[in-house]
């Protein structure tokens, strides 16, 4: 009789006990598995070094292309750099040169 009078209490208790190990083993979980998980935290940091590493060289891209630019000036405009980049962007040839095309 005692140990049916005392079944209650121990159910009592023991759901207790269910639902920590419940959110326990939930949030185990959720910590190794999914979109939040630490494997993907590690991803997004390897993911944001390879994004800083592009923005490096977009940057230095562009600061060449502003000194490239900035050298067709009309002040400091140098004869021999917009000759070149006729030649090259253009295709344009002194009569008296000979034209070897590599391809």
């Amino acid at each position: 009789m005692n140990k049916v009078a005392s079944l209650p209490k121990l159910l009592g208790q023991s759901w207790i006990t269910m639902v920590w190990l419940f959110l326990i083993a939930y949030f185990g979980y959720h910590a190794f598995q999914g979109d939040a998980s630490l494997s993907a935290l590690r991803a997004l940091d390897v993911r944001a070094v390879e994004l800083h590493a592009m923005a490096t060289e977009a940057r230095a891209e562009r600061i060449r292309v502003e000194d490239r630019i900035e050298a067709f000036n009309n002040q400091s405009l140098d004869p021999d750099l917009l000759e070149e980049e006729v030649r090259d962007r253009l295709g344009f040839a002194n009569p008296d040169e000979l034209v070897i095309l590599t391809r």
